[in-house]
């Protein structure tokens, strides 16, 4: 298949477990997930596990599984719960060769050849806030997402490929271990840098976002960290009535990458 136009040359793979034969594998559930990944990327497939309730969704997939002599096997909710550690399989699980992740050289050289937009993620926890953040930039249209560690999972949760619905398989993504430096390096391309804060005087609705440009967002309950923050061209909040003090990250997130999308 061929190549998303923002995608760089080259990938690098991450293995976040293993298969009985050594092999770097990656488990997928959710029905909108698992079926994203069949329709992106199938050579990737090396199993898969369904439930009754679903067959007349995966038709197309088991015929390809069938001419690939894959396994392809209807089964138990039960069984399906075993297979995903979750009960929030949505009657579909595969188990793939891993996602190929950007370089943070390829992230940064893509950005700037073709004026994209991102979003970096600093130390964002929780997988379900993951998920929705990818789920809404691959909505609006973002090219790629950079996540900082440390993060709770060696790659993308589970949980947050499912609660993204498919995005993980529509936008680039990267990682890094040292997010200051890679907003260093992105800054000395010309991309924008823009931090968030809900103590920021400077509003980001009708912010003069420009290309290309990235978003970063917070800790759940931290925020931006001091030295991610020093590397960012400007810091903004979304002004709100006090009732509360802060929006949930993937909450704000979603409403500064539409701001983004429409004025840049």
């Amino acid at each position: 298949m061929a190549k998303r136009p923002f995608q760089a040359h080259q990938a690098h793979q991450v293995a976040p477990s293993h298969s009985s034969r050594g092999e770097a594998v990656e488990s997928v559930h959710g029905l909108r997930a698992a079926l994203a990944v069949f329709a992106r990327r199938r050579d990737d497939v090396l199993r898969v596990a369904y439930a009754r309730s679903v067959r007349g969704e995966v038709g197309d997939f088991g015929r390809w599984a069938e001419s690939r002599r894959l396994p392809f096997v209807e089964t138990t909710d039960a069984e399906l719960d075993r297979l995903a550690e979750s009960t929030h399989h949505e009657g579909l699980c595969i188990v793939a060769r891993p996602r190929r992740w950007l370089s943070t050289q390829e992230l940064t050289e893509a950005l700037a050849r073709n004026r994209g937009l991102a979003i970096a993620l600093d130390r964002v926890r929780n997988p379900y806030n993951v998920g929705a953040i990818l789920r809404s930039a691959a909505f609006l249209g973002l090219d790629a997402a950079l996540l900082g560690a440390p993060a709770p999972h060696p790659a993308l949760a589970p949980a947050a490929v499912r609660v993204a619905e498919g995005a993980a398989e529509h936008i680039d993504l990267a990682r890094t271990t040292d997010l200051g430096e890679t907003l260093a390096r992105l800054r000395s391309h010309g991309i924008q840098i823009v931090g968030t804060d809900g103590r920021s005087p400077t509003s980001g609705i009708g912010f003069a976002f420009r290309r290309p440009a990235l978003l970063v967002v917070g800790h759940e309950r931290e925020g931006l960290g001091d030295r991610v923050r020093g590397r960012c061209d400007s810091v903004v909040s979304i002004p709100g009535s006090g009732r509360v003090e802060s929006l949930n990250v993937a909450v704000a997130a979603g409403i500064l990458m539409a701001q983004m999308k429409r004025v840049a």
